[in-house]
């Protein structure tokens, strides 16, 4: 074998073994973080409302999540007689599945080098990346619909239809809201997005980062907003209403199925809180090594999205519907509108 062979064998073989590591260790982290963000969701709710929450699985319950997991693993999973079993089956990971690989675009670093090897700290790295996340929550709704239509039950079916209405409704919010974004950093990589963000504000003040919340704020309350009617958290959680709902789409689900349902949840408010801190603030830049400034973001964003949960009430579906179509769309088509002027006349 020549060295010039042998050379390229050993790139391809240590591109596979970074790609393998890389993608084992960002499923373990988000793995971790939708298990535990159960826990943190009912300890924060419980000290909010000055309640203790979990205590008696481990030290402050925080054996609880596998205590969870453990139960639901060996609960008798249940399909209803008149259900649609293959589609009945198929909608928990159809909901899942997209949560998990829209992660693959989000950068969480800056290169490393191995030899004569750059690592990027990003499974992939798509020069069309926010279209590929934005196709992939687009996908979720499908799960939901078809979990609703393959229960045979009505009110699985009004909560599937519900999903579809709002998540058209505020995608289509979301994806507006960004692209203001795309104007001012001139490229839809989320790692050309973050570099964009690298220099100084302005060009003027050296310790204050260009994150585009400082130019970008109405985009930014835009994008949070309908990231959380998008993954169907409070106060937007029409799809499960339990007052009106029994429990919605989920109604008939049980054991693994059911919990599969709440690791999308809590996966799809990681990749929001990701999106949203790469978009908006600078991803991974800060004073700390790069994964644990990202950490850091996300983890904000979660408490944020557990503290609305604790403090602000379910909207009727009417409001809902109406902040979506007539608020929330012409404030994005505002904010583009006056980007644009904004970017023109500063060239």
């Amino acid at each position: 074998m020549t060295p010039e062979v042998l050379s390229l064998s050993n790139n391809a073989a240590l591109f596979v073994g970074a790609m393998l590591v890389k993608i084992l260790a960002v499923f373990i982290v988000v793995i971790l973080i939708v298990a535990y963000a159960t826990w943190c969701e009912r300890k924060i709710i419980g000290h909010m409302q000055t309640r203790l929450g979990p205590m008696r699985t481990g030290w402050h319950g925080l054996l609880q999540p596998i205590a969870d997991g453990l139960k639901l693993f060996f609960k008798e999973d249940i399909i209803p007689s008149q259900a649609s079993v293959v589609p009945f089956i198929l909608a928990p990971m159809m909901i899942l599945v997209p949560a998990f690989i829209t992660v693959a675009v989000i950068p969480f670093g800056a290169d490393i080098q191995i030899g004569d090897y750059i690592v990027p700290m990003q499974i992939t790295d798509l020069n069309i990346g926010i279209l590929y996340v934005l196709a992939m929550a687009g996908l979720g709704v499908y799960g939901i619909v078809l979990a609703g239509w393959a229960s045979n039950n009505k009110y699985s079916l009004l909560g599937g239809i519900r999903s579809a209405a709002q998540m058209v409704s505020y995608e289509l919010a979301a994806g507006m809201s960004i692209i203001a974004v795309f104007m001012l950093s001139e490229t839809l990589s989320l790692r050309g997005i973050v570099a964009a963000q690298q220099a100084p504000l302005w060009g003027a003040v050296e310790w204050l980062p260009n994150w585009y919340v400082f130019s970008q704020p109405l985009a930014f309350v835009l994008f949070v907003i309908c990231g959380m009617a998008e993954i169907n958290r409070t106060p937007f959680d029409l799809p499960e209403a339990e007052t009106e709902l029994v429990s919605g789409f989920c109604t008939e689900y049980s054991s693994m199925k059911y919990a599969l349902f709440f690791m999308a949840e809590y996966a799809n408010m990681v990749v929001i809180a990701g999106l949203a801190a790469t978009l908006f603030l600078g991803g991974w830049s800060g004073p700390f090594p790069g994964v644990i400034n990202l950490l850091l973001k996300v983890f904000a964003f979660m408490f944020f999205f557990i503290w609305v949960r604790a403090t602000v009430p379910r909207v009727r579906y009417d409001q809902l519907m109406t902040l979506g179509w007539k608020v929330f769309i012409p404030l994005a088509l505002a904010n583009i509108v006056l980007t644009g002027i904004v970017v023109v006349l500063l060239q």
